[in-house]
């Protein structure tokens, strides 16, 4: 087709070419703390997203609208699918939620809590349940030895602690 007939957006028209947030494949397995601040995010876009209605003719308001509506149909997905997960009775096993302490070969220890892909944070120990440690680790019970597949390479650790 020719150049010709394809409409551009006029001077005042946001190009909305951003790709969509992508979505997880897996389970959305969440922490209550997790759905807490998926929901306060949204709830905070919301109050942006209202903020900018009275300016909405400016260029640049057009511009945040379109990015806080991006991340607001990513948010009412990810709550709208959220599982919640519950501190399990048997807390000798690791599962979604659990603060898991490991010791390497060398005698070095990590500390991690597992949680939900949209919780994790790694800067503040917070990996995500489908990691490569958090695989191992799940459904480990204490003193258990896993292995570790890091891209740095493979390690093998110990189970020293599981706190709920």
């Amino acid at each position: 087709m020719s150049r010709a007939f394809v409409k551009e957006p006029d001077g005042d028209q946001v190009s909305d070419d951003q790709p969509e947030w992508p979505i997880s494949q897996h389970t959305n397995f969440v922490t209550s703390t997790g759905l807490k601040q998926l929901q306060t995010r949204r709830d905070d876009l919301l109050k942006q997203q209202d903020a900018l209605t009275s300016d909405k003719n400016s260029m640049k308001a057009k511009v945040e609208f379109a990015q806080i509506g991006r991340e607001l149909r990513y948010l009412t997905s990810r709550i709208s699918t959220a599982k919640v997960v519950r501190t399990p009775q048997d807390q000798s096993i690791v599962k979604i939620g659990a603060s898991v302490k490991v010791i390497d070969e060398a005698g070095s220890d990590y500390q991690f809590m597992i949680v939900g892909e949209d919780e994790a944070d790694i800067k503040q120990g917070k990996i995500s349940w489908v990691s490569p440690l958090a695989s191992a680790l799940l459904d480990g019970a204490l003193g258990e030895e896993v292995l570790w597949k890091r891209p740095s390479g493979d390690l093998v650790v110990e189970i020293n602690k599981i706190h709920y």
